[in-house]
């Protein structure tokens, strides 16, 4: 009799425990709650000592996730704590014109005890040259599904003092895009009438979820989210939503994606319809970004190189079936590669950022060649923006990609040190270690990474950058 007392006792504790470990995942992810609240909930689950233990212990890191700052499922707290439950040993935040999630990742991977950096994307022209005139790439589809002459870049291992300043720069650019996801709404609004379907509310239906009021930034994706929660309560899930799509819409779900809707248990649902709409409703009321939007690209480099961040250009490649199902077989720059590699080396890029999974290992080989041949370095990580997406890259374990490991230990290590002086930017003019062969630069910076103390990773940095002015190296 006491024994089975003691066995319910057990259970009980134990379901009250896993009740609160609920509970704090909860506020880790609310979009809702302050900043922090979510950090305090994500201290408090560590300091428990109930955090789940790793899937893996493989190493990987992934510095290219987004938040609720641009378009995802996961807070910056949350995104940390899911790549630390993953396996990952670092992450990283780059969210769409925004740096809103950068203070909140940092706290959040330092209390996790991974290494942390953070960056932002934007659109940029390609359109003219340094002098105005139009350049070899006006006309062509450079990276960017939806626009000739546009394309992606980052900037990433934004130190610490400069975060305000890259907040304060992304202003007029989210604006720009403000203006222009009123009017997509207001033609999706055409659309969705003629569908029978309720309209959109921009202000409740997608500003008010958003995190613009914070900084962050409201992308296509956030009126695609809105189009599919009027969809969803218009004909329910499940094979009225499939016809409904049919014959008011005009989309036909491909046979892969419209199993998963029949199924109205899916717990990725609303990111499967996401995906329907992107590929086959934003064509339709898609307005193309103006030069306030996608400014220059010329200007985001010249910021970039002012406040010490690594700006990188993000290879695309040409797309045969599309791993996120969100986007359709097009070709990119793979047939004038090189020339384009010429031009953001002329244009002073510092790196090319790709993503292992997305492309053939033949373009990739020869995106690593081209950036040996430019002296770019190479960066890696997949961007996290709907449910279903791992976070776990195991292509980059593979050995054509795991130095992809080392040099975003090196990034890490690069936003830390410059974080506590400028000079020490990966590539500053000033560094004492700018003499050396990017290799070597990259090597030295990746080993440091590897030492740093992740659960106070600023404290440690600063007395490193002490011995690397008195020539230490850490090899």
């Amino acid at each position: 009799m006491l024994f089975l007392t003691c066995r319910a006792l057990l259970f009980v504790l134990y379901s009250v425990i896993i009740q609160i470990m609920k509970e704090f995942r909860s506020a880790i992810n609310n979009p809702f709650f302050d900043k922090e609240e979510r950090i305090s909930a994500l201290f408090s689950l560590q300091k428990s000592g109930k955090l789940n233990s790793p899937a893996n212990n493989s190493g990987e890191v992934n510095n290219h996730i987004h938040t609720i700052y641009s378009f995802s499922p996961y807070t910056p707290a949350m995104a940390a704590l899911q790549a630390r439950d993953n396996g990952l040993h670092a992450a990283g935040s780059v969210d769409h014109d925004s740096i809103g999630a950068a203070n909140e990742m940092l706290q959040a991977c330092a209390i996790l005890g991974i290494g942390g950096c953070v960056g932002f994307e934007v659109r940029v022209s390609f359109k003219n040259d340094t002098d105005g005139n139009p350049s070899p790439f006006a006309k062509r589809k450079i990276n960017n599904p939806d626009s000739e002459g546009l394309a992606y870049m980052t900037v990433q291992g934004i130190p610490k003092p400069a975060i305000q300043k890259a907040a304060q720069f992304l202003v007029p650019i989210r604006e720009e895009r403000l203006k222009r996801t009123k009017a997509m709404t207001a033609i999706a609004n055409i659309l969705l009438k003629e569908a029978g379907v309720l309209e959109i509310d921009f202000e409740q239906d997608i500003y008010n979820k958003s995190k613009y009021s914070e900084g962050g930034q409201i992308t296509e994706r956030h009126l695609l989210a809105a189009a599919a929660d009027k969809l969803i309560l218009k004909f329910a899930k499940g094979s009225n939503l499939i016809d409904g799509l049919k014959s008011n819409l005009g989309i036909t779900v491909p046979l892969k994606i419209s199993a998963k809707l029949m199924n109205p248990n899916n717990p990725h649902y609303f990111y499967d319809l996401l995906g329907v709409l992107k590929t086959d409703f934003l064509n339709r009321i898609f307005i193309q970004p103006n030069e306030k939007e996608c400014i220059p690209v010329q200007e985001v480099i010249a910021f970039a190189q002012s406040i010490e961040a690594i700006c990188g250009y993000a290879y695309l490649g040409d797309i045969g079936e599309s791993p996120t199902g969100d986007k359709r077989a097009q070709k990119f720059e793979d047939d004038y590669i090189e020339e384009l590699f010429a031009e953001i080396s002329r244009l002073g890029f510092h790196a090319v950022t790709y993503m292992p999974p997305r492309n053939t290992l033949l373009q990739l080989l020869n995106v690593q060649r081209l950036c040996r041949k430019w002296g770019f370095m190479e960066i890696s990580g997949v961007d996290i923006n709907n449910s279903r997406q791992s976070f776990n890259c195991p292509e980059s374990l593979q050995n054509e990609f795991r130095h992809l490991l080392d040099t975003n230990w090196a990034l890490i290590t690069h936003e830390r040190l410059a974080s506590v002086d400028k000079r020490f930017g990966l590539f500053s003019k000033d560094n004492p270690l700018f003499s050396m062969p990017l290799n070597e630069r990259l090597a030295v910076y990746a080993n440091i990474g590897k030492k740093l103390d992740l659960f106070h990773p600023d404290d440690c940095a600063a007395g490193i950058a002490v011995e690397l002015e008195k020539g230490v190296l850490y090899e």
